[in-house]
C-alpha cells in the first residue's frame, strides 16, 4: 500500500511534537510494513526497472516523501480504500519512492512543489503519462479524484498494450537534459546529502525532499548572478490559467472555457474530451500541465485534436508572449524562496478595492501591494531590517508602478536583479508616501 507521506517536514509540526515517536521511527516502520506486505517495492528503481522486463509489466512509479499525517486524505482517498484502483495496480510493477536521493532527473521531470507525483512507463523507459496536479496549498479535489486516476491507470496500460507502435508518440514526454543528472549533484545539495538514505543514521535528515530540487534549481541561478528563466519562475502552469477547467474525474474532459482566455480564442468548447497536445496522448491533467511546462515563455502555437460531438476536431492552442504570467504560484512552496530573494521576507497581497479607494489609488493600473506578514528571522527579516512595516503599501519598486501582483514583483526581482542590489521601493504609510532600500538576497 502507499503509506502517507508528505514533501515538507515543516507544515506539520503540531502533531510531530505531539507524536511520541521519532520521524526516524516513522520512517523505518514505514519502510518495514510496505517491504513486509511485499507488494510495492520500496526505493529500489533498478530492481523495479529489471522486474518490469522480466515480466513484461508497464511500471508505475510514485514519489512521495517521508510520511508525514497532515497528508492523510489523499493517499487514503486515492489508493488504500478503492478497490478499482488496487486491480489496476496489479497490472504494474509498483514502486514507491520515498525519496529523490540518486533519482534520475533525465527520466522523472515534475512539479516539484507537489505533494506527489505519478509516473507510468515502460522498462524500457519510455513514458507513459504522469499523473498528480496541484493548483492550492491544501485543496486537491479540483485537480485530482479516484476516478482520474483509475481512468489514467487505465489509459497507460492500453498505451502499454500498444507499444511500440505508438512509441513515436510518447517521445515528447521525455524532457530536456537537466541541469544535473540527480539532485545530489546540484552545487547546493552535494555537499549535504548522497545518493542514498541513511536508514542506519538520521534517515530524515539524508532524504532530498521534491521540492529541494526546485530550490536547488533556482539557487543555481541566482548565485550566478544570471537572470533566472521564466520558465523556472512559473513552472507548470495549470490548465486553468490558460482558460481550461478541466474534469479531475476525466482524462482531459474539459468542463468550462475561461472567457476570453487563450483556449477561448483558439476555440476551445465545453465538453470537448482532449485527445492529444502537440501531438502527445493524454491520461490526466499532468500530461496537459507537463505540454504547457514545455511551450516556450514567449509564445507559440500548441497543436490539439479534441472529441466534439463524437467528431475529432483539430485545433491550435495559441499562446502569446508572456503567458506563463497567468498562472498562481502564491500557493507554491517555491514562492516563499521568492520571498526572500526579492523582497526581503514580505508576504504580499493586492490591496482590496474598498482600501484603495481609501488611499486614493483610483487607478487599477497603479500597483498596490499591502504587507500581510513581515519575516521575524534570518533572511526573511531583511525587509523588516530596512524599514519596512506590516501594512504598508507597496505603490512603486525599481521604478515601476505596474507591478500588480506578488508575482510581478518577483519577477521583476529574479530577472532583472541581483543579489546585493538595493531597490528603491515607495510605501504607502498612515497616509504619507515613504522611500525605503530594499536588499536583494540569494
Amino acid at each position: 500500500m502507499i503509506r502517507t507521506v508528505c514533501l515538507l517536514i515543516l507544515i506539520c509540526p503540531t502533531v510531530l511534537f505531539a507524536q511520541q515517536k521519532t520521524r526516524d521511527d516513522k520512517v523505518r516502520e514505514d519502510r518495514a510494513k510496505v517491504e513486509s506486505e511485499g507488494f510495492w517495492i520500496y526505493n529500489d528503481l533498478a530492481k523495479g526497472l529489471t522486474e518490469a522486463k522480466q515480466t513484461g509489466k508497464p511500471l508505475l512509479v510514485v514519489l512521495r516523501c517521508i510520511p508525514c499525517e497532515e497528508c492523510v486524505k489523499l493517499d487514503d482517498d486515492l489508493v488504500d480504500q478503492d478497490p478499482a484502483i488496487q486491480q489496476l495496480l496489479q497490472k504494474f510493477v509498483c514502486v514507491r519512492q520515498v525519496s529523490t536521493n540518486g533519482l534520475d532527473l533525465a527520466t522523472f521531470q515534475y512539479d516539484t512543489d507537489q505533494s506527489f507525483a505519478v509516473f507510468m512507463l515502460n522498462a524500457d523507459g519510455t513514458i507513459y503519462g504522469r499523473f498528480g496536479t496541484r493548483s492550492h496549498r491544501t485543496e486537491w479535489f479540483g485537480d485530482v479524484s479516484l476516478t482520474g486516476m483509475a481512468k489514467a491507470l487505465q489509459g497507460a496500460l492500453e498505451l502499454h498494450a500498444d507499444y511500440p507502435n505508438n512509441k513515436e508518440s510518447l517521445a515528447g514526454k521525455h524532457g530536456p537534459k537537466p541541469l544535473y543528472p540527480s539532485p545530489e549533484k546540484f552545487p547546493s545539495l552535494k555537499d549535504k546529502y548522497t545518493d542514498s538514505l541513511n536508514y542506519s543514521g538520521n534517515v530524515v535528515r539524508s532524504c532530498i525532499h521534491c521540492h529541494q530540487i526546485g530550490d536547488a534549481r533556482r539557487d543555481y541561478y541566482r548565485s550566478r548572478n544570471t537572470p533566472m528563466p521564466q520558465r523556472l519562475i512559473f513552472p507548470y502552469p495549470h490548465p486553468k490559467s490558460v482558460g481550461l477547467i478541466l474534469d479531475p474525474k476525466e482524462k482531459a474532459t474539459i468542463t468550462k472555457i475561461v472567457p476570453d482566455s487563450p483556449a477561448d480564442r483558439s476555440g476551445f468548447r465545453s465538453g470537448d474530451e482532449i485527445l492529444t497536445l502537440d501531438n502527445q496522448p493524454l491520461l490526466s491533467m499532468a500530461d496537459v500541465q507537463w505540454v504547457l511546462e514545455q511551450a516556450p515563455p514567449a509564445g507559440g502555437n500548441v497543436s490539439a485534436v479534441v472529441l466534439r460531438d463524437g467528431k475529432r476536431v483539430n485545433l491550435t492552442l495559441e499562446l502569446a508572449a508572456g503567458w506563463r504570467r497567468a498562472d498562481d504560484i502564491s500557493w507554491r512552496v517555491s514562492s516563499w524562496g521568492y520571498r526572500r530573494m526579492a523582497t526581503g521576507g514580505m508576504l504580499l497581497a493586492a490591496l482590496p478595492a474598498e482600501e484603495r479607494q481609501e488611499a486614493g489609488l483610483t487607478n487599477p493600473k497603479q500597483m498596490a501591494l499591502k504587507v500581510e506578514h513581515l519575516g521575524q528571522y534570518g533572511a526573511h527579516a531583511a525587509a523588516k531590517k530596512a524599514g519596512f512595516k506590516k501594512g504598508d503599501v507597496l505603490v512603486e519598486f525599481d521604478g515601476r508602478t505596474n507591478l500588480l501582483r506578488e508575482a510581478d514583483l518577483f519577477e521583476r526581482g529574479l530577472t532583472k536583479l541581483k543579489p546585493g542590489d538595493k531597490v528603491r521601493v515607495t510605501v504607502l504609510r498612515d497616509g504619507k508616501r515613504v522611500d525605503l532600500k530594499l536588499p536583494m538576497q540569494l
